[in-house]
């Protein structure tokens, strides 16, 4: 392991952004901060590389995002094993495969902790019949040398897959087992083992509480499942399509019975649930059956809009899940006017980068 990857660089790393949220975060009131290390290398699950044509030569590249030069990439350590591992036996086979390499642009590379692996092609141009056929035969010369990968093209309102579009995760997190499935090209959590202790703490900050829970933002599942259990009834929203796929296959995968998705985002649910607006997508839910003291939101990096925010102050619990400091920051200028924060943890998803990951409860004042 080279010395970047070292477990001194690594702690270094950890605690400048230790020092760097609490910063952030010092006009506020705050519990003492738990902090969720990573693995040092080989964490990531998912990896995307420009394909540089060199003449014959085909190899992955990335830009250096400061001083836009290309950095071919060899090797990559933050990514899984399994990802390596394919990364050096598909260049290979393509580059002495004339139609699969030709205008061939991206190779993005999907992998889980239980071993599958999805690898998407990407081109600029349309994908045939005889695409597909040498993609199945790339797929079985991939098995030969023991890489077990399903294939998907994409071009231009093209999208392909010679098997299918999705890998299936299995995520030990306390005493269960659960089955994540996710699909191809849509949002997952891309650090499995940070992942985990994430989902630990949420369902350890949110036992005991009362009432049903309500997630934004709920993705394919991932925090609405695991906290199934420590909920009277589970309402999640998510506006993806996709998403609601993967989740709506994963409550029956893991046998959630106690768990409605509602194809709504977090302004539509907002609106549907001050009753200034009825929704189709709700018909077969009556919001008046839940009884929310608790909400959870992992929004997006732009943080939660006002709306959203206003709706939230209503309930006794909040659970904030946040990829952005700054945007956490300045919710909780508004959050704090009603709430306490009783826990804050930092989930180092994203190793020797910049991006930070914060899990806060607040507890609505007396």
């Amino acid at each position: 392991m080279t010395e970047c990857f070292s477990t001194e660089t690594y702690n270094q790393q950890l605690e400048n952004k230790v020092i760097h949220l609490k910063k952030l975060l010092v006009n506020f009131v705050l519990p003492e901060l738990a902090v969720y290390s990573s693995p040092i290398s080989h964490y990531r699950m998912r990896a995307e590389f420009r394909v540089w044509h060199n003449g014959e030569e085909l190899y992955h590249i990335m830009y250096d995002k400061k001083t836009k030069k290309r950095i071919r990439v060899d090797s990559f350590p933050i990514a899984t094993k399994l990802i390596n591992q394919a990364m050096h036996a598909i260049l290979p086979l393509l580059q002495h495969n004339q139609l699969l390499r030709h205008l061939l642009f991206q190779i993005d590379y999907f992998s889980t902790l239980s071993g599958q692996l999805l690898i998407t092609l990407l081109y600029h141009k349309k994908l045939d019949e005889t695409w597909l056929t040498q993609a199945r035969n790339l797929k079985q010369q991939l098995a030969k040398q023991g890489i077990n990968a399903n294939l998907v093209g994409r071009a231009s309102n093209q999208k392909i897959p010679v098997d299918v579009d999705y890998v299936d995760e299995v995520l030990p997190v306390g005493d269960k087992v659960f089955t994540y499935r996710q699909v191809e090209n849509s949002f997952t959590q891309p650090n499995a083992a940070v992942n985990i202790k994430m989902l630990e703490w949420a369902i350890t900050v949110t036992k005991g509480l009362s009432g049903d829970l309500l997630e934004f933002y709920c993705g394919n599942g991932n925090f609405s499942v695991a906290l199934a259990q420590n909920f009277r009834k589970v309402l999640a929203t998510e506006i993806a399509k996709a998403s609601v796929y993967s989740a709506q296959h994963n409550i029956a995968v893991n046998k959630i019975d106690n768990l409605i998705i509602a194809r709504l985002s977090a302004q539509e649910f907002t609106s549907a649930i001050t009753k200034q607006r009825e929704f189709n997508r709700l018909k077969d839910i009556d919001l008046d059956d839940y009884q929310c003291d608790t909400v959870l939101v992992d929004p997006p990096r732009g943080g939660l809009d006002d709306e959203t925010l206003n709706t939230l102050m209503s309930y006794k619990t909040i659970i904030y899940i946040s990829c952005n400091p700054h945007t956490l920051c300045e919710n909780l200028q508004q959050l704090t006017q009603t709430h306490n924060i009783t826990n804050i943890a930092m989930f180092d998803q994203f190793p020797y980068t910049e991006h930070i990951e914060t899990g806060v409860v607040l507890q609505k004042l007396n």
